[in-house]
């Protein structure tokens, strides 16, 4: 993983601690992001884990996000209404948070999102862990 990746991956990662974001361990495991030091990840263990707690590193773990496109059409109209209020600091902040709390990837690299560059995983109907 280039050093680039793993800066957005990080980035990305911190500020989605406070909304229990999951994610996927070396292809393998789906777990909960409680922690992040460094470029080690910590995660807690889910009931279809196979350890308690985990050490991880940035490598690995890919998040579990929504594509924008994803949005439903209540959404769509929340998303409309804080991009109207996004142009002073705290509606811009209020609508960096929405994101992140909803699992959306907005972060991109060279006009390539989080998926392209393989640094998440796309929910769908049938992986969705945050059902």
């Amino acid at each position: 993983m280039k050093q680039e990746d793993k800066e957005l991956l990080l980035k990305d990662l911190c500020a989605r601690l406070p909304y229990d974001v999951m994610v996927n361990v070396d292809d393998y495991d789906t777990e909960k992001l409680i922690g992040i030091e460094n470029e080690t990840i910590t995660t807690k263990a889910t009931p279809t884990s196979y350890s308690d707690k985990g050490e991880y590193p940035i490598d690995i773990v890919k998040p579990y996000l929504r594509p924008m496109s994803s949005m439903t059409e209540e959404e769509k109209r929340e998303y409309k209404h804080l991009i109207a209020f996004s142009g002073n600091p705290i509606g811009s902040a209020n609508l960096i948070d929405w994101l992140n709390k909803k699992m959306f990837a907005y972060h991109t690299i060279d006009d390539k999102d989080m998926f392209e560059l393989g640094l998440a995983i796309e929910v769908t109907e049938y992986n969705n862990p945050y059902k």
